[in-house]
């Protein structure tokens, strides 16, 4: 009975993927936290921005383009940052990325002045959407791909995302109660208490640096790794000089003696090149969709439209991000019998049904009702699609190719707000939620056209090249 129990538990440990977790690296479980505190700060930053910059006298229009313009400045600085990560290393970039976010904070604390406070948000790491920016997701995934085995991955990233929904769920809350008790309790102006936000914005993003600290040489990249690792071994005093030579021109012809800023650039082999280019015009739809109607603008629509308190606010956003943080869990049990491709398709198209209807009821209860209800799935294709570009996409490209996905989602979101911004002036807010929820939908239609069958036929591939691998070696011993 014991042993059956057991059993029992251990299966439903695993389904939760809370094995594949316990059993991860220390730097993965690093990784994990960073991206809770990372999306604490955002789920602060994104309950109060518009109306931060509406408080300021600022026009919807003029924030559309604030936040248009702020993701094109983040996708140039986002594109620089994972393109160089592999070469540079991955733990600085991240340190950097980490330098940017608690500086925007202090700018948006201190100032006031549109053009400057622009300044930051381009330079800086400003979320004005709710989602990742920076370079940080990209170089993270990349890192978790690398130390984790194929078959737990699926599980380490849907925790991955779990603390990222959790953390921006756990900003939506405590923003929310913190400007209640900064306006309530000690009679501070909203303006200041809004200020107070982005002091503790910049405070978390300190915090994320100092996770960045304790990260091992391990995340950094593989063939960066190998060359550190032979320097040593290398340069001694009774190596010939002939071998140093020798070793140095092997490493040279198998990066293709390429010199200079051409030889931090990563490859990007021809078979990839159809596959990448697929998946940036169907992630850019996906983003566009999501830019059209951002977190941020979804937050003040409810302030809005309903006069809803911000303490209530928080609250109900906290709720609905809890939900679909725990809905990710499910996510990977599903991925686990149907694979990753339908898992995302079948999980995420209702909710952009219930997506677009949300601007529709002119009663909360019902708006909430098809908010919740969006929420519920509409996170739980993230981890299965981590996965599933974790095994479309070949290792040596992976932090690369992730990069140029990141900067075509948040350049195609860039174009959202500024839409959002002319729809809200004209008294047309539910046609952004129409719009959103049917592009994100047309998103799904596409990944299920023409990724069905790619998955298992790149699974077969990295197998066979495995194979071949060991074989060689064999041989070779």
């Amino acid at each position: 009975m014991d042993a059956e129990s057991d059993s029992i538990v251990k299966r439903v440990l695993s389904e939760l993927g809370l094995i594949s977790l316990w059993n991860s690296t220390r730097d993965v479980k690093i990784l994990c936290g960073q991206r809770f505190v990372r999306m604490l700060g955002y789920g602060l930053s994104t309950l109060i921005l518009v109306a931060y910059l509406d408080a300021l006298g600022i026009r919807k229009t003029e924030i559309g383009i604030f936040m248009t313009v702020t993701l094109v400045g983040d996708t140039c600085i986002s594109f620089l940052l994972t393109l160089f990560a592999d070469a540079l290393g991955r733990r600085l970039t991240l340190a950097v990325g980490a330098v940017l976010m608690t500086g925007s904070g202090l700018v948006f604390a201190w100032f006031g002045a549109y053009w400057i406070l622009l300044a930051a948000a381009i330079a800086g790491v400003i979320s004005p959407n709710g989602n990742e920016i920076g370079p940080f997701r990209a170089i993270e995934e990349s890192i978790v791909a690398q130390l984790t085995v194929a078959e737990n991955r699926s599980d380490i990233y849907a925790w991955y995302g779990l603390f990222g929904m959790a953390g921006t769920a756990c900003g939506f809350m405590l923003c929310g109660w913190v400007l209640q008790i900064f306006t309530k309790v000690l009679h501070w102006d909203l303006l200041y208490s809004y200020r107070g936000i982005f002091l503790i914005y910049a405070a978390i993003g300190c915090l994320k640096l100092c996770l960045t600290l304790f990260l091992s040489r391990s995340v950094e990249a593989e063939v960066k790794q190998q060359h550190s690792e032979r320097i040593p071994e290398e340069r001694n005093e009774t190596s010939p000089l002939l071998d140093d030579q020798a070793s140095d021109e092997g490493v040279n012809s198998k990066t293709g003696a390429r010199k200079g800023l051409r030889g931090l650039l990563p490859d990007i082999s021809k078979g990839s090149v159809s596959v990448v280019t697929i998946l940036c015009i169907l992630f850019g739809l996906d983003a566009f969709g999501t830019g059209v109607n951002p977190l941020s603008w979804i937050t003040y629509y409810f302030q809005w439209r309903f006069d809803i308190e911000k303490g209530e606010l928080g609250s109900i956003f906290f709720v609905t991000q809890i939900v679909a943080a725990f809905s990710m869990l499910v996510a990977s049990s599903i991925a686990k019998r149907l694979g990753n491709v339908k898992t995302m398709v079948l999980t995420h198209f209702p909710s952009q049904i219930f997506r677009a209807l949300i601007g529709v009821p002119n009663n909360v209860h019902t708006a909430l009702l098809f908010l919740i209800l969006n929420a519920s799935t509409a996170s739980m294709d993230a981890a299965p699609r981590s996965a599933f570009l974790a095994t479309i996409i070949l290792p040596e490209e992976r932090t690369a190719v992730m990069g140029t996905l990141n900067v075509v989602k948040t350049t195609a979101s860039s174009l959202g707000p500024l839409i959002t911004g002319l729809l809200v002036d004209h008294d047309l807010y539910w046609v952004s939620f129409a719009a959103s929820g049917s592009l994100k939908a047309l998103y799904d239609v596409g990944i299920l056209v023409f990724f069905r069958h790619k998955e298992k036929q790149r699974d077969k591939e990295q197998l066979d090249r495995a194979q071949g691998q060991e074989e060689e070696s064999d041989n070779n011993a």
